[in-house]
């Protein structure tokens, strides 16, 4: 939550210089509060005069820009904005599908190479510039502006689905308050004659029918729309309300809501990893997880998925790292920051990981006591009729077939095969094995709805923990919406002037209205349509653009002076060779390979065939494939409409829309930037519309001293040279929140 502390006496003592640019580039850090000062500039020709630079008089208190309530409050902001469901049910996924333990490898290199550089990146932009994603690409290359808008679109399409998913996991918590739960077993059908068990769900299992039929009420096929889903569209109605309530007052409310959403997954995660390793066969579960495959390693789809999902867990791209840390104040360590949040996610992966294998090891281990029951009663019924008597070990007692162990069957399985080897397959014998269990890898929502919540239904006091459980997505949810949204209203505000809670709603309303196409029975597919198409290849256009306006465009030269400006220290050298020639190079690898693979893979989605009750990969219909190019095109598309814009001087580059916010105790004033100006003189223009004179006629900028009896219409901005955020001594304009 920000804070406006009042303000103090300080002292400035700094050369400026001609060029507006070196003036905001050579800027210290912020201070938390800063007394009403004067921007006088003076037609001089040649080269700049030192100047004593003073500020004093106290006409009235002001407020600046908002700012985090304390360090801690801003951190958790970006762990639970990075940390998401993709911790819980990707990570796991690819853990074990891609060598177990040494997938950790490549993962760990790559997040060294491209996740800290590019989320350090993003702190260290949003924290010089202080503004959303739109201001900062503005500020770094006007022609290049187009990067902002591309990050708003993406989290818009981000936004639309992935609170979708935020209802599933509220319906599942709404249900989870009975006992014993709702899908602990198959419904029975009851008519005059007999009763009987839903096909569907016989066919299937209790937990597949109730997610696919109960909940989603899924039709066969993406072009069978089957209307709304009312249960899923409340669920959704109630979701986007969260969101709303939690984001009207902008930082002041979500922050708030940090120290929950961001601290209670940990709980959860370390309550489930307690329990789920008192249960039997969680053991084997975490050893299946962490036997590393190395050879596995050396294959480049290891290393591809690795990147991609360095990619997605810091939330690069999406505009969420560089709204928040645009409330910063300048002399924060954001090097520290990057770190720190960057570790913090992988070690939530690695626990989420941990917690998963557990659970999937304690189910394996419950599956493959049923299957050995089973398979025990078809060798009984085959003794004297295919297999001998004599083949079954003596200390083996087949008269209590659930008295049997893994290890019994294993032993009569191996001897029958070794004896009857031509003929085993027609026994029709399961082998039964932990391990076969485990390598049925799931993902996604078979992980969180299907699987988890069958391993659940097993736990003593299950309620209990399946309302943990989904409390947990939730949170793990909502954290995640929360920055994608001020990735979204964040720089709409910067630029055009908005009420906050007026964009808010808006935002909130028009995602709901656009969401219920998710709540249709055939919303799952569309679900599917848009995590795979909306965000992938236009995420890393932005992020190969960022890096390259950053390195090549600012000069990366540059840059390094700004950080040592902000933090008092030069960055090590390692960062100048990432930002300039490594991860450019590497970013552009994975996006080619990431195009080729979606290139080469007809699209396609799972659907859930009804009659026979399991997944069959479908091609999208010509419609389909229409959408899924159209939103990667839409998404985009801003990138080049304002490079050619501004190239075509149809906008006018010394015009970027890089205009200034004034603030006083909570008022906002809108102000339009000057046509003549250049847009660096417009970020430090401080007069009200009223007093605003011709163009700024000269070159060099001084501070004068604003006693406290003084007139001047001139504002300083925040901090010792703020960008955009100025304050004014204006009563009668309209409140704001920001």
């Amino acid at each position: 939550m920000p804070k406006n502390s009042k303000a103090v006496k300080r002292e400035l003592d700094d050369d400026v210089t001609e060029s507006v640019k070196d003036l905001l580039s050579n800027e210290d850090a912020c201070d938390d509060s800063f007394k009403k000062s004067s921007l006088i500039v003076n037609n001089h020709e040649g080269e700049g005069k030192e100047c004593d630079v003073e500020e004093g008089g106290s006409d009235g208190e002001e407020e600046e820009r908002p700012a985090w309530n304390s360090k801690l409050q801003y951190i958790l902001a970006q762990v639970g904005f990075s940390v998401g469901l993709g911790n819980v049910w990707r990570f796991p996924y690819l853990c074990q599908k891609n060598g177990g333990g040494a997938y950790l490898v490549p993962y760990l290199i790559l997040l060294i190479l491209i996740g800290i550089p590019l989320f350090f990146l993003e702190l260290a932009v949003g924290q010089r510039i202080r503004r959303g994603s739109i201001g900062v690409w503005n500020y770094i290359s006007p022609r290049l502006g187009g990067i902002g808008f591309a990050s708003c679109v993406v989290c818009f399409f981000v936004a639309l689905y992935y609170n979708v998913i935020i209802s599933w996991s509220l319906f599942y918590f709404s249900q989870s308050f009975q006992q014993p739960l709702p899908w602990h077993e198959c419904p029975l059908v009851k008519n005059k004659t007999s009763t009987y068990v839903v096909p569907e769900c016989e066919k299937s299992s209790a937990t597949t029918y109730y997610w696919y039929r109960e909940a989603l009420d899924i039709s066969s096929n993406i072009s069978e729309s089957g209307g709304l889903n009312w249960k899923m569209t409340v669920c959704l109605l109630a979701a986007w309300s969260m969101v709303c309530l939690a984001m009207i007052k902008g930082i002041q409310s979500s922050g708030k809501v940090m120290y929950f959403s961001s601290l209670f997954p940990y709980v959860v995660l370390i309550c489930f990893l307690a329990r789920a390793l008192l249960l039997k066969g969680s053991i084997d579960g975490i050893r299946h997880m962490f036997t590393p495959k190395l050879e596995i390693m050396l294959e480049a789809k290891v290393w591809r998925e690795a990147a991609t999902q360095v990619f997605f867990a810091l939330g690069l791209g999406f505009g969420g790292v560089i709204a928040f840390s645009s409330y910063n104040k300048r002399d924060n360590n954001c090097h520290f920051d990057a770190v720190l949040v960057s570790f913090i996610n992988f070690f939530t992966s690695v626990l989420a990981t941990l917690v998963v294998f557990a659970v999937l090891g304690f189910k394996a281990n419950i599956m493959n006591s049923k299957c050995v029951a089973l398979n025990t009663n078809k060798i009984v019924s085959l003794l004297g009729n295919g297999i001998d008597q004599n083949l079954i070990p003596h200390h083996i007692n087949l008269t209590q077939a659930s008295q049997v162990t893994a290890d019994d069957y294993q032993q009569m399985i191996d001897v029958i095969k070794r004896v009857k080897e031509d003929e085993y397959d027609k026994l029709g014998l399961d082998s039964c094995s932990i391990e076969d269990e485990l390598n049925k890898a799931v993902q996604g929502t078979g992980l969180a709805f299907i699987a988890f919540t069958e391993a659940m239904t097993h736990f003593p006091a299950s309620p209990f923990w399946s309302v943990m459980f989904f409390l947990m997505l939730v949170n793990l949810g909502l954290g995640s919406m929360f920055g994608t949204i001020e990735g979204i209203l964040t720089p709409l505000i910067d630029t055009f002037k908005v009420r906050k809670e007026f964009l808010t709603v808006g935002c909130c309303v028009l995602a709901f209205s656009i969401g219920l196409l998710f709540v249709q029975r055939s919303g799952n597919y569309f679900v599917t349509m848009f995590d795979d198409y909306s965000a992938t290849l236009p995420l890393l256009i932005i992020v190969v653009l960022e890096n390259v306006a950053i390195a090549w465009f600012y000069g990366i030269d540059k840059f390094f002076e700004d950080l040592k400006d902000m933090l008092g220290f030069t960055p090590y050298r390692f960062y100048y060779y990432m930002w300039k020639y490594i991860t450019p190079i590497l970013l552009l690898v994975l996006l080619c390979s990431s195009f080729i693979q979606l290139a080469m893979t007809p699209p396609s989605y799972s659907a859930w065939i009804q009659e026979e009750a399991l997944e069959k990969t479908l091609n999208f219909p010509l419609w389909g494939i229409v959408v899924c190019i159209s939103l990667v095109v839409m998404a985009i598309m801003p990138v080049p409409v304002v490079f050619g814009l501004r190239y075509f001087n149809i906008i006018d580059e010394n015009t970027s829309g890089l205009s200034s916010v004034s603030y006083k105790k909570g008022r906002i004033i809108k102000e339009s930037a000057h046509p003549d100006e250049a847009d660096d003189a417009s970020l430090i223009q401080g007069k009200s519309p009223s007093e605003a004179p011709s163009p700024m006629p000269g070159n060099n900028i001084y501070r004068k001293q604003s006693g406290s009896g003084g007139t001047d219409a001139n504002t300083a901005p925040n901090g010792r040279y703020g960008i955009g955020y100025l304050m004014a001594d204006m009563p009668d304009m309209p409140e704001s929140d920001l």
